[in-house]
């Protein structure tokens, strides 16, 4: 004889939430400081100038400005030209 009831569905009801990565501002669109630029898994795409990387590898704007892709690199070319250069530019 069993020593526990049937459970049935119960056990089973576990699943993941979606993560929804992907581009989500693309080339020649204007992206606000801070907006997150592409969520991804690893290092597809690299952080080039006035984007910053997340531990999670998510890609982030440091300024305001129109985005560029160039090759594998995420760019932001500022809208107000008085953006300092960084100590780091890619």
């Amino acid at each position: 004889m069993a020593h526990k009831k049937g459970q049935g569905s119960t056990q089973n009801g576990r699943d993941s939430n979606a993560q929804y990565r992907g581009i989500k501002v693309f080339g020649g669109q204007l992206a606000q400081s801070g907006a997150v630029l592409v969520s991804q898994c690893g290092t597809k795409w690299r952080a080039g100038y006035l984007v910053r990387q997340g531990r999670d590898y998510t890609l982030t704007a440091l300024a305001d400005g129109i985005v560029r892709f160039r090759g594998r690199s995420v760019d932001i070319i500022p809208s107000d030209p008085n953006t300092p250069r960084l100590a780091i530019d890619r």
